[in-house]
């Protein structure tokens, strides 16, 4: 028997991400382009991305990360308000 990894496990990556693009007010594809994505896959990767389908890995969270001016760790904070002090932190510092 096969198992399917679950499309969602939890984790505050799809929801941080999706915060930090729609502050900068990116689009899906402008971020996975400016991240060094290719033009025709940006925009489905972005939106795997931010539903939880699929996990980038450590090299693209860092460009993600890079191109949103947020720290790698408020992208995986699960505290909301840890996350706010992540984003004031990363902004003053």
């Amino acid at each position: 028997v096969l198992h399917q990894l679950k499309t969602n496990d939890g984790s505050p990556f799809p929801t941080r991400l999706k915060q930090a693009r729609t502050r900068l007010g990116l689009s899906q594809k402008q971020l996975g382009i400016m991240a060094g994505m290719d033009k025709f896959v940006a925009s489905a990767r972005m939106n795997q991305y931010e539903r939880g389908v699929h996990t980038p890995d450590f090299k693209t969270v860092v460009a993600l990360s890079g191109v949103l001016k947020v720290p790698t760790a408020f992208l995986f904070c699960i505290e909301d308000e840890l996350a706010e002090k992540i984003l004031n932190w990363s902004v003053s510092g």
